[in-house]
């Protein structure tokens, strides 16, 4: 019940409406015992044994409320017989019977009603805090985990804890409560038949539990496939180009029936299993109901009985009444336990620790003054160091641009530098204050950043370029995208600047969605700019026009600039040459060619090629 009473705490905020849920369950469930208890005077009249009472019972108290209310109802039903006959006590009958049944089915309507609000709001926050958890968990976190597999966190494994444990909340307010009135009706019409009813109801409860034992751990199996095969089709989406390319159609396609044969086999165990609860909590109910008539009508036959024929029959259709809630409640034992497999795996997200931490007393950093400095820092992704004892400075205002081949370390020490991982040793500082010092928003304030892959969304033009300014005017984002070499080529667009660029920029070229992602940069203004190999991906036109767009963008910011192309860094004021983490040699274009070292070994390299 661990997860069960976490998913719990999301219906803190609708408690109203599982309040209100509540009441009109009880309602409901008065109702439903009056719509069987009412046809009991019913049999009594058309048997021609209903006792008569010719004088008005007196009220005594709470103690009396039965008998003084069974008196009453048969003073009224023997006052309509003697003076209009058995049909009028019958039609008086039949229309309350009518008005009790309305009753009964409003109060269970408004009950589900009510608790519709829960139920939605409760779905929504869990996808609200998924969502914003997963934009909040560092990048180390997406590099162990599966796209596919957080995909089905937030959707399928959402959607079994609606069906599972959120829907069962319904048969936990209403069961019970109709549960215990029905029992009370059933000890006031024969305590010796209840008692002898609830002999068989423990054991019959206690077979059916043993059906369920291991569904939580088959469903948390097919969960965890379900993952699997949603990161086979995220994964074959993005790379459809290359599967059809090196004919890796069959191939994909083996690993993904081998992933669906998986889960067919666990959910064909798991349905079976929880198909089986139904009908074999049926047969136990019949059972018992046989039971309980057999001793019942014992009971009624018996010379010095005071149970009536037509209270035995109506005891019957309470118990009869009984049945379903108990199976119902049987049903959210599995339906929890099956949902519990789900929510374990979406508080597997919820709860996992960012190691990223903010400080309570963190600095909000709102200017950037002196520069940056990286002291003897080291770091690893897992065991091996990407860095080691490594320092360089980055004065305001100048270009620092990083070479060196792949697996250097270049972009991790842009990594760094955002803070989208954490230092193992020394520190990064910001105008002197260690970054780990700073609030993360305003640390990332004072940063732009343009990679090679051009991240872009499913949005409009304009949309895309205000990202890191939703204030932006309309002259502002025409400005940035001039300085980004993008306005001519937006403005020949269908719609412009509202023309959709399609599923990450797909209806752009590779130049296009550089120069729209450099835009984005400029129009956020930060002092700092962060450009990880910005052209490499880019044709020779294409990379002119965005070299041309980016020395726009630096001029009077720091730049940090990691660089495959060396012709895009020759302008740099100082060039960091990188090998296996550690810096192999540090000057100015000219200075770096005259040491006739590995830096002009790696231009003369890229010259020839």
């Amino acid at each position: 019940m661990e997860y069960f009473k976490k998913i719990l705490r999301f219906a803190k905020p609708y408690s109203k409406y599982g309040y209100l849920n509540i009441f009109f369950n009880v309602l409901y469930s008065i109702f439903n015992v009056l719509s069987i208890i009412i046809f009991i005077p019913t049999l009594g009249i058309l048997f021609g044994t209903q006792e008569k009472v010719a004088v008005a019972p007196e009220y005594k108290g709470v103690g009396n409320l039965q008998e003084y209310a069974e008196g009453s109802l048969n003073y009224f039903l023997t006052q309509r017989v003697d003076n209009e006959g058995p049909l009028a006590a019958l039609a008086f009958i039949c229309i309350a019977s009518i008005i009790i049944f309305f009753l009964k089915n409003f109060f269970r309507y408004a009950a589900m009603y009510a608790l519709t609000y829960l139920r939605t709001g409760m779905v929504k926050d869990i996808q609200d805090q998924l969502y914003v958890k997963t934009l909040n968990l560092p990048l180390s976190y997406f590099t162990e985990q599966k796209k596919g597999d957080l995909l089905a966190r937030m959707t399928s494994d959402v959607k079994e804890i609606e069906g599972s444990i959120i829907n069962s909340l319904e048969a936990l307010a209403r069961e019970p409560i109709t549960i215990l009135i029905v029992l009370i009706s059933m000890l006031a019409i024969s305590a010796k038949l209840t008692l002898f009813v609830f002999i068989f109801l423990p054991i019959a409860g206690f077979l059916i539990s043993i059906v369920g034992r291991k569904l939580k751990a088959q469903s948390l199996e097919a969960q965890k496939e379900t993952g699997v095969f949603l990161s086979f089709i995220e994964e074959t989406l993005g790379g459809l180009k290359i599967i059809k390319g090196f004919n890796a159609e069959s191939k994909l396609s083996k690993k993904f029936k081998e992933s669906t044969s998986r889960f067919k086999s666990i959910m064909t165990s798991v349905l079976q299993r929880k198909g089986l609860a139904s009908p074999f909590s049926e047969f136990l109910g019949v059972a018992v109901v046989i039971t309980v008539l057999w001793y019942g009508g014992s009971l009624v036959l018996g010379n010095q009985s005071s149970l009536t024929p037509q209270e035995f029959m109506g005891y019957i259709g309470l118990f009869y009444t009984i049945i379903n809630p108990i199976k119902s409640i049987t049903t959210v034992n599995y339906n929890i336990k099956k949902g519990n497999a789900s929510a374990e795996r979406v508080f597997d997200v919820l709860e996992t620790e960012n190691q990223i931490v903010e400080h309570e007393n963190a600095l909000v950093k709102t200017a950037f003054e002196t520069g940056i400095e990286l002291e003897n820092i080291s770091f690893k992704y897992e065991d091996d160091y990407v860095l080691k004892n490594f320092s360089l400075i980055v004065p305001k205002g100048h270009s620092v641009a990083l070479v060196g081949q792949s697996g250097s370390g270049k972009s991790t020490i842009a990594n760094l530098v955002t803070r989208f991982y954490d230092v193992n040793d020394g520190a990064i500082k910001l105008d002197g204050t260690d970054i780990r010092d700073l609030t993360k928003k305003s640390l990332r304030n004072l940063m732009g950043l343009v990679t090679q892959d051009s991240i872009l969304f499913n949005d409009t033009v304009r949309k895309n370029i205000r990202l890191g300014k939703e204030n932006a005017t309309e002259e502002e984002i025409i400005a940035a995208a001039k300085i980004a070499n993008a306005h001519d080529f937006i403005s020949e667009l269908p719609d412009g600047y509202e023309t959709n660029i399609g599923d990450g920029g797909s209806k752009l070229s590779g130049g296009q969605k550089q120069r729209l992602s450099i835009a984005r940069a400029v129009l956020k203004n930060p002092p700092i700019m962060i450009l990880d190999e910005a052209t490499s991906a880019l044709d020779t036109e294409s990379e002119r026009l965005v070299q041309d767009a980016l020395e726009k963008m630096m001029r009077n910011r720091t730049s940090i600039v990691i660089a495959h192309r060396l012709s895009t860094i020759q302008t740099a004021n100082t060039i960091v040459v990188l090998q296996k983490g550690e810096i192999v040699e540090q000057g100015s274009h000219e200075v770096l060619l005259a040491k006739n070292g590995t830096y002009k070994k790696l231009v003369q390299m890229q010259s020839l090629g």
